[in-house]
Protein backbone atom coordinates (compact mmCIF):
# COMPACT_ATOMS: atom_id res chain seq x y z
CA UNK A 1 0.00 0.00 0.00
CA UNK A 2 1.36 3.34 -0.75
CA UNK A 3 1.49 6.50 0.67
CA UNK A 4 -1.28 8.04 -1.13
CA UNK A 5 -3.84 4.81 -0.33
CA UNK A 6 -2.86 4.76 3.31
CA UNK A 7 -3.79 8.45 3.51
CA UNK A 8 -7.41 8.08 2.02
CA UNK A 9 -7.99 4.75 3.84
CA UNK A 10 -7.68 6.47 6.89
CA UNK A 11 -9.31 9.83 5.90
CA UNK A 12 -12.59 7.82 5.33
CA UNK A 13 -11.74 5.71 8.24
CA UNK A 14 -12.32 8.65 10.10
CA UNK A 15 -15.26 9.67 8.69
CA UNK A 16 -13.65 13.06 7.38
CA UNK A 17 -14.15 14.35 3.75
CA UNK A 18 -11.25 16.25 1.82
CA UNK A 19 -12.28 19.58 2.86
CA UNK A 20 -12.38 18.87 6.06
CA UNK A 21 -8.92 17.28 6.16
CA UNK A 22 -7.73 19.84 4.01
CA UNK A 23 -8.88 22.58 6.23
CA UNK A 24 -7.27 20.84 9.25
CA UNK A 25 -4.26 20.89 7.66
CA UNK A 26 -4.64 23.92 6.34
CA UNK A 27 -4.44 23.59 2.53
CA UNK A 28 -6.28 23.48 -0.28
CA UNK A 29 -9.11 20.23 -1.03
CA UNK A 30 -6.97 20.06 -4.26
CA UNK A 31 -3.66 19.63 -2.18
CA UNK A 32 -5.15 16.21 -0.52
CA UNK A 33 -6.85 15.26 -3.80
CA UNK A 34 -3.20 15.44 -5.44
CA UNK A 35 -1.95 13.45 -2.11
CA UNK A 36 -4.86 10.76 -2.59
CA UNK A 37 -3.76 10.24 -6.35
CA UNK A 38 -0.42 9.70 -6.08
CA UNK A 39 0.12 13.03 -7.93
CA UNK A 40 2.45 14.70 -5.25
CA UNK A 41 3.51 14.26 -1.55
CA UNK A 42 2.56 15.67 1.66
CA UNK A 43 5.25 17.87 3.32
CA UNK A 44 6.68 16.16 6.33
CA UNK A 45 5.42 19.23 8.15
CA UNK A 46 1.63 17.85 6.94
CA UNK A 47 2.54 14.05 7.69
CA UNK A 48 3.28 15.32 11.02
CA UNK A 49 -0.36 17.14 11.41
CA UNK A 50 -1.85 14.13 9.82
CA UNK A 51 -1.21 11.89 12.31
CA UNK A 52 -3.48 13.08 15.28
CA UNK A 53 -6.79 13.37 13.10
CA UNK A 54 -6.16 9.95 11.86
CA UNK A 55 -5.00 8.57 15.28
CA UNK A 56 -1.73 6.86 13.79
CA UNK A 57 2.04 7.73 13.59
CA UNK A 58 4.36 8.89 11.21
CA UNK A 59 5.78 5.91 10.81
CA UNK A 60 2.68 4.32 9.67
CA UNK A 61 1.97 7.29 7.32
CA UNK A 62 5.12 7.12 6.19
CA UNK A 63 6.38 3.75 6.10
CA UNK A 64 3.06 1.29 6.67
CA UNK A 65 4.79 0.26 9.41
CA UNK A 66 1.93 -1.02 11.96
CA UNK A 67 1.81 0.90 15.05
CA UNK A 68 2.65 -0.82 18.54
CA UNK A 69 -0.57 -1.41 20.53
CA UNK A 70 0.89 1.05 23.05
CA UNK A 71 1.71 3.90 20.72
CA UNK A 72 -1.82 5.00 20.18
CA UNK A 73 -3.60 5.81 23.02
CA UNK A 74 -6.56 3.22 23.02
CA UNK A 75 -9.69 5.29 24.69
CA UNK A 76 -13.25 5.22 24.28
CA UNK A 77 -14.74 7.84 21.66
CA UNK A 78 -17.28 9.56 23.50
CA UNK A 79 -18.90 11.04 20.75
CA UNK A 80 -19.54 7.17 18.98
CA UNK A 81 -20.67 5.68 22.07
CA UNK A 82 -23.47 8.72 22.86
CA UNK A 83 -24.61 8.40 19.21
CA UNK A 84 -25.02 4.67 19.58
CA UNK A 85 -26.81 5.20 23.30
CA UNK A 86 -28.77 7.82 21.49
CA UNK A 87 -30.14 5.75 18.63
CA UNK A 88 -30.86 3.17 20.60
CA UNK A 89 -32.75 4.93 23.03
CA UNK A 90 -35.07 6.80 20.10
CA UNK A 91 -35.56 3.27 19.33
CA UNK A 92 -36.62 1.82 22.20
CA UNK A 93 -38.65 5.06 22.31
CA UNK A 94 -40.56 4.54 19.14
CA UNK A 95 -41.05 0.79 20.04
CA UNK A 96 -42.48 1.95 23.59
CA UNK A 97 -45.06 4.36 21.64
CA UNK A 98 -46.46 1.64 19.69
CA UNK A 99 -46.41 -0.91 22.04
CA UNK A 100 -48.67 1.58 24.48
CA UNK A 101 -50.52 2.38 21.92
CA UNK A 102 -51.51 -1.10 20.94
CA UNK A 103 -52.68 -1.54 24.58
CA UNK A 104 -54.48 1.14 26.07
CA UNK A 105 -55.57 3.15 22.40
CA UNK A 106 -54.39 6.22 24.12
CA UNK A 107 -52.71 9.57 22.77
CA UNK A 108 -49.86 10.00 25.54
CA UNK A 109 -48.07 7.49 23.86
CA UNK A 110 -47.34 9.87 21.32
CA UNK A 111 -46.01 11.97 23.71
CA UNK A 112 -44.10 9.73 25.77
CA UNK A 113 -42.24 8.25 22.36
CA UNK A 114 -41.38 12.40 21.80
CA UNK A 115 -40.14 12.79 24.88
CA UNK A 116 -37.58 9.83 25.21
CA UNK A 117 -36.48 10.51 21.57
CA UNK A 118 -36.06 13.78 22.75
CA UNK A 119 -33.56 12.74 25.40
CA UNK A 120 -31.87 9.82 22.91
CA UNK A 121 -31.16 13.19 20.97
CA UNK A 122 -30.16 15.32 23.69
CA UNK A 123 -27.33 12.09 24.28
CA UNK A 124 -26.47 12.71 21.03
CA UNK A 125 -25.48 15.88 21.09
CA UNK A 126 -23.50 16.09 24.15
CA UNK A 127 -21.65 13.61 22.40
CA UNK A 128 -20.52 16.20 19.82
CA UNK A 129 -20.09 18.80 22.12
CA UNK A 130 -17.49 16.90 24.16
CA UNK A 131 -16.59 15.81 20.98
CA UNK A 132 -14.06 12.68 20.12
CA UNK A 133 -11.84 11.76 17.17
CA UNK A 134 -15.14 10.11 15.52
CA UNK A 135 -17.13 13.02 15.68
CA UNK A 136 -17.77 12.82 12.35
CA UNK A 137 -18.43 8.95 12.49
CA UNK A 138 -20.79 9.51 15.19
CA UNK A 139 -22.60 12.16 13.38
CA UNK A 140 -23.00 9.28 10.63
CA UNK A 141 -23.91 6.45 13.09
CA UNK A 142 -26.50 8.92 13.93
CA UNK A 143 -28.17 10.29 11.19
CA UNK A 144 -28.65 7.72 8.89
CA UNK A 145 -31.10 5.29 10.91
CA UNK A 146 -32.63 8.10 13.08
CA UNK A 147 -34.29 9.83 9.68
CA UNK A 148 -36.33 6.70 10.14
CA UNK A 149 -36.90 6.39 13.81
CA UNK A 150 -37.51 10.37 14.67
CA UNK A 151 -39.56 11.40 11.52
CA UNK A 152 -41.67 8.04 11.84
CA UNK A 153 -44.35 9.38 15.17
CA UNK A 154 -44.64 12.58 13.49
CA UNK A 155 -45.26 11.13 10.03
CA UNK A 156 -48.14 9.24 11.31
CA UNK A 157 -49.62 11.81 13.83
CA UNK A 158 -49.60 14.50 10.57
CA UNK A 159 -51.23 11.42 8.02
CA UNK A 160 -53.75 10.55 10.81
CA UNK A 161 -54.86 13.62 10.90
CA UNK A 162 -55.00 15.17 7.05
CA UNK A 163 -56.63 11.65 6.70
CA UNK A 164 -59.18 12.68 9.58
CA UNK A 165 -60.00 16.02 7.92
CA UNK A 166 -60.31 14.55 4.64
CA UNK A 167 -63.45 12.63 5.48
CA UNK A 168 -64.82 15.35 8.09
CA UNK A 169 -63.88 13.65 11.28
CA UNK A 170 -61.27 14.32 13.42
CA UNK A 171 -57.78 12.26 13.16
CA UNK A 172 -56.44 10.04 15.85
CA UNK A 173 -53.17 11.34 17.63
CA UNK A 174 -51.61 7.99 17.29
CA UNK A 175 -47.79 6.87 16.75
CA UNK A 176 -48.67 4.60 14.00
CA UNK A 177 -50.35 5.14 10.66
CA UNK A 178 -54.62 4.54 10.84
CA UNK A 179 -56.51 3.07 8.13
CA UNK A 180 -59.09 5.69 7.89
CA UNK A 181 -60.37 6.59 4.55
CA UNK A 182 -59.31 3.16 2.11
CA UNK A 183 -56.42 0.82 1.80
CA UNK A 184 -55.07 2.40 -0.85
CA UNK A 185 -54.11 6.26 0.52
CA UNK A 186 -52.93 3.99 3.51
CA UNK A 187 -50.55 2.08 1.39
CA UNK A 188 -49.35 5.31 -0.83
CA UNK A 189 -48.20 7.34 2.03
CA UNK A 190 -46.53 4.23 3.50
CA UNK A 191 -45.04 4.05 0.46
CA UNK A 192 -44.30 8.31 0.54
CA UNK A 193 -42.65 7.70 3.72
CA UNK A 194 -40.34 4.58 2.86
CA UNK A 195 -39.37 6.40 -0.19
CA UNK A 196 -38.68 9.81 1.49
CA UNK A 197 -35.95 7.98 4.48
CA UNK A 198 -34.57 6.34 1.23
CA UNK A 199 -33.87 9.40 -0.81
CA UNK A 200 -32.83 11.29 2.42
CA UNK A 201 -30.79 8.69 3.39
CA UNK A 202 -28.96 7.80 0.25
CA UNK A 203 -28.17 11.92 -0.35
CA UNK A 204 -26.79 12.17 3.40
CA UNK A 205 -24.37 8.73 2.68
CA UNK A 206 -23.25 10.39 0.01
CA UNK A 207 -22.62 13.89 1.69
CA UNK A 208 -20.51 11.45 4.50
CA UNK A 209 -18.50 10.04 1.80
CA UNK A 210 -17.26 13.07 0.46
Amino acid sequence: MTIAERIQMLRKQNGLSQEQLAEQLGVSRQAVSKWESGQSFPELDKIILMSDPFETTTDYLLRGTQPQPDAVAENIDVALVCAGAGTILNGIALIAAIMIWKVWQTGPSVGIGLIVMLIGTGVFLAGQVVGGQHSQNARQVFILPNVWILSFIPFCCVFNILDGLAEGYTGLIAPVPMMGNSIQVYVLCCIGYIAVCIVTDVILAKKFRQ
